[in-house]
């Protein structure tokens, strides 16, 4: 298994075809967002986009942006579109993608890396601790989750 970073792979038709089997509504709209070259509109400039790839297979997927589904909040970057495919789930894959997001906000001088997510226990797991609730662009609220990458 490899991680990739999609806009620097040079085959995003590729991997956009395997962001596209995803079944889940939020992956779906990365989906969109990727193909109108509109993920930056949203999340602000240079967005990652990683991969877990197994060959040229999509195992797990993640953003790593200035910017989520909380704004405005002050706080960045966000980890957002966490997605494993169902049949590569339970070997903590995403942990894979969570650590490689951890190193490059780390690298880029963040002191924190932050999730918004409705998920309970699920970010505790990969070391990440609930920061507060928070409403997102819907109003609605959010469990913001946060993990200290940086001394």
């Amino acid at each position: 298994m490899r991680v990739i970073e999609y806009f620097g792979s040079g085959r995003q038709e590729h991997w956009l075809s395997q962001i596209g089997r995803c079944d889940w509504s939020a992956g779906q709209y990365l989906h969109g967002l990727l193909s109108r070259d509109a993920l930056s509109d949203i999340a602000g400039e240079n967005p990652h986009v990683l991969l877990l790839a197994d060959g040229d297979e999509l195992v797990s997927f993640c953003t790593l942006t200035q910017k989520d589904d909380i704004q405005p909040s002050g706080l960045s970057p966000w980890i957002g579109f966490v997605y494993t495919f169902p049949q590569h789930r339970g070997h903590r894959h995403a942990g894979t993608l969570l650590a490689e997001s951890e190193r490059l906000a780390a690298g880029r001088g963040a002191e924190y890396v932050y999730i918004s997510t409705d998920h309970d226990g699920l970010y505790e797991t990969y070391g990440y601790e609930f920061f507060r609730l928070m409403d997102d662009v819907n109003g609605e609220p959010s469990r913001v989750y946060r993990k200290r990458v940086f001394p």
